[in-house]
């Protein structure tokens, strides 16, 4: 059980389910999203589509903090502790 733990500040039962269905995807696939968005951003860049390239360029860091999350949930679960210790 986490020792800062507060019960009054619990999460949402939609909170909750998202946690419980993204803790299932492995975090790499995150971080291999992002580096597939970089490699075709630049790609992009190369073969002259600026503004496409730019947009998919600004994809990377939402796919690293989502991975960022998905590693957290994985950690520390719902609310930081483990109701079945």
């Amino acid at each position: 059980m986490a020792t800062n733990y507060n019960p009054e500040y619990r999460e949402g039962k939609v909170a909750a389910a998202i946690e419980k269905q993204t803790a299932k995807i492995p975090s790499d696939i995150y971080l291999w999203t992002a580096v597939g968005c970089m490699a075709i951003s630049a790609t992009l860049q190369i073969l002259g589509k600026k503004k496409t390239s730019l947009f998919i360029g600004q994809w990377p860091p939402a796919f690293l903090i989502m991975g960022l999350y998905n590693k957290l949930v994985k950690l520390e679960g719902t609310d930081g502790y483990h109701q079945n210790p």
